[in-house]
């Protein structure tokens, strides 16, 4: 299945991408964030790529969520922030995920950014991880997104709308025709692990493999 997003908003290169953008629903924020670009900021060099794939996580009913049925823990506060922060989280004790908190506050929503087509900062980024074995493999999954943009735990709670350090930028819609499909790893959430709730462009090399 596929769907066409169209923005309502016009997009300019390099043009923060605004509160409002994220005080919305994660489904219509995980589809609109693809083809725009994930920038932090590392010593004053650019490390960069354009969102190629999410996953949204729905909150309080969703059985996915870390949030899942009120849920409110450490690790979870974030999620109960304004949307626009970043919440970071160590899974499994190896890889951080970056993910981006929608909605308003108390409202506990999130979109996971699973892949990205690397546009800047190639050299550190393939420095940052040297296991891979390409440009294609940078950053085709959660865990290697945030690996190549030295995103960890200490950026857990950034205002990605005010951050010199970790944001986003508006670039284009995309051209592409969005996929929808069920989401990857969280078989544990019974049918919530066949809700389709995972968003990437069509034709993209850059997605994940899985």
């Amino acid at each position: 299945m596929s769907i066409e997003i169209q923005w309502k908003i016009p997009l300019s290169k390099q043009k923060r991408i605004p509160r409002e953008f994220f005080r919305r629903d994660p489904q219509t924020v995980a589809q609109q964030l693809l083809g725009q670009r994930l920038v932090r900021q590392v010593e004053g060099k650019r490390l960069s790529g354009l969102i190629v794939e999410t996953e949204a996580y729905l909150g309080v009913i969703d059985k996915a969520a870390h949030s899942f049925g009120g849920r409110r823990t450490k690790r979870t506060e974030t999620m109960y922030a304004d949307g626009g922060t970043a919440y970071v989280y160590l899974n499994y004790g190896i890889h951080h995920l970056f993910n981006v908190v929608t909605d308003s506050t108390d409202v506990p929503t999130a979109v996971l950014i699973r892949a990205i087509e690397p546009t800047e900062g190639l050299e550190r980024m393939q420095t940052n991880r040297p296991a891979a074995r390409n440009v294609i493999d940078l950053c085709n999954g959660p865990g290697k997104v945030a690996a190549a943009l030295e995103i960890d735990r200490s950026h857990d709670q950034r205002d990605l709308v005010t951050s010199d350090e970790l944001f986003l930028e508006q670039v284009l819609a995309p051209t592409s025709r969005i996929v929808r499909a069920p989401r990857v790893g969280v078989d544990y959430a019974a049918e919530w692990a066949r809700r389709k709730l995972r968003f990437y462009l069509r034709g993209s090399p850059f997605i994940s493999r899985k």
